[in-house]
C-alpha cells in the first residue's frame, strides 16, 4: 500500500518539485497550501491568491489532490506578535526560524496528519535521516543555498516523519526539472526577504504597526551628525539609509555602532570598525539536534546570520546559559538573530542571541 506524504505547497518551485520528486517515487502525494497572513500588498492585491493559483495548476499538472488551509490566527499570534515585539525592545528576531518551530511544523503537520499523512514534505534544501526514534537535520549539497539555519529549532517530535526531498538536488537542477516536467513555476523568482513584508518597503511596513520616535544620531566623542528614523529600524554594522555623509573632516562610510534603547540614541562610527568586533556570544536557551551533547565544553563550526560562512567556535553548556566563543573575531553579532551550530554534514541546533561578548 501506498504512504501518504502531504507537501507543504507555497506556489514556488521548490515545493514544485518537491511533490513531483515524491509522485515518481511511489508515494501518494497531497499538496497542501498555508495561507498564514491576511493583507494585500501596496497594489492592494492579495499574494496569497496568486500563490494559491500557482499551487492548483502545479497540482493540477502533476496529478494529485491540493487543499488550502488557514493559519493566519496561529501565525499572528505565534510568530507576528513576538515580530513586533522583538523589534520593539531594539533587538532584530528571524521570524522565518519561528515559522517553521511554530506554524509548518506545528499546525500544518498535525493538519496533515489529519488528512492521513504518513509523512508531511516541504521544500526545503537541506536533508534528514532517520535512525529509529533518533532524527538528525542534514545540510543539503549545495552549502550555499542550505536551508538548515532555518529549521535549528524544530525538536525531535517535529522531524519526525518528515522528509526532505531536494537534498541532493542544486539549484538549476531544480529548476531544469520543473521547466522539462511543464511546471507552472520553472521561471517563478525566488521569494526573499521576510515572507508577509514580500516586496513592500521595510521601514513603511513596520510603520503600520510600531510608532516611530525619532531620536539623534551621535558619535561616542558627543557630536550630533543627525536624526534617526526610529531605532527599531537599524541593525549593528548597517551603512544604508543612515543619511549623515558631508560631514566636514570625515573619511569613510558611517556605520551603526549602538543603539541606546534608553535614550533613544543610534551611536555612529566610521573608519575603523573595531567596535563592531567581539569575540563570542551568550545564548539563554538553545535546542540541541537530535540531544543535548553530553560534553559540557566542545568545539564545532557555527553561523550567527544565514548567508555566512561557518565559523569555527568554542560551546560551553552551563545551567541556564551557553557561551559560544569565536576562534576568529567576528563582526556584527546582532542580539536577537540565531546562532546556529554545525558538526560537518550535520545542524546541531541552535539559539537566540541574547548578549554579545567583547
Amino acid at each position: 500500500m501506498k504512504k501518504t506524504v502531504v507537501v507543504g505547497m507555497s506556489g514556488g518551485v521548490y515545493n514544485s518539485v518537491a511533490a513531483l520528486l515524491l509522485k515518481e517515487q511511489g508515494y501518494n502525494v497531497i499538496g497542501l497550501f498555508m495561507k498564514n497572513w491576511e493583507g494585500d500588498d501596496e497594489d492592494g492585491c492579495c499574494t496569497a491568491d496568486d500563490d494559491y493559483s500557482d499551487v492548483r495548476r502545479v497540482c493540477d499538472k502533476i496529478g494529485i489532490p491540493y487543499y488550502s488551509v488557514n493559519f493566519a490566527k496561529e501565525y499572528m499570534d505565534r510568530v507576528f506578535k513576538y515580530f513586533l515585539d522583538e523589534y520593539s525592545k531594539g533587538r532584530t528576531p528571524n521570524p522565518d526560524v519561528l515559522c517553521n518551530r511554530e506554524i509548518k511544523f506545528g499546525p500544518f503537520k498535525k493538519y496533515a496528519e489529519e488528512l492521513g499523512a504518513d509523512y508531511i514534505a516541504t521544500g526545503h534544501y537541506c536533508g534528514i535521516r532517520h535512525d529509529g526514534e533518533t532524527h538528525y537535520l542534514l545540510k543539503a549539497k549545495d552549502q550555499n543555498k542550505d536551508q538548515t539555519y532555518f529549521l535549528n529549532q524544530l525538536s525531535q517530535e517535529q522531524l519526525k516523519n518528515v522528509l526532505f526531498p531536494l537534498k541532493d538536488l542544486v539549484k538549476p537542477e531544480i529548476r531544469k526539472i520543473a521547466e522539462e516536467n511543464g511546471l507552472s513555476t520553472a521561471e517563478k523568482k525566488d521569494s526573499t526577504g521576510i515572507c508577509f513584508i514580500g516586496e513592500r518597503k521595510f521601514r513603511q511596513f513596520l510603520m503600520n504597526y510600531l510608532p516611530a520616535k525619532e531620536g539623534d544620531i551621535k558619535t561616542y566623542d558627543g557630536r550630533t551628525l543627525g536624526k534617526h528614523y526610529g531605532l527599531m529600524y537599524y541593525t549593528i554594522g548597517q551603512r544604508k539609509g543612515l543619511d549623515v555623509g558631508g560631514q566636514k573632516n570625515d573619511a569613510g562610510r558611517w556605520f551603526v555602532v549602538e543603539k541606546d534603547m534608553k535614550n533613544n540614541v543610534l551611536y555612529v562610527a566610521h573608519g575603523e570598525e573595531e567596535r563592531l568586533y567581539s569575540n563570542g556570544l551568550v545564548l539563554y536557551s538553545c535546542n540541541w539536534i537530535p540531544r543535548k551533547p553530553e560534553a559540557e565544553e566542545f568545539k564545532c563550526k557555527a553561523k550567527f546570520r544565514y548567508r555566512q560562512d561557518e565559523q569555527g567556535v568554542t560551546v560551553r553548556i552551563e545551567k541556564d546559559r551557553t557561551v559560544v566563543t569565536f576562534d576568529e573575531r567576528q563582526r556584527a553579532i546582532t542580539v536577537g538573530q540565531y546562532a546556529v551550530f554545525y558538526d560537518e554534514e550535520k545542524c546541531l541546533g541552535g539559539g537566540v542571541i541574547e548578549e554579545v561578548i567583547f
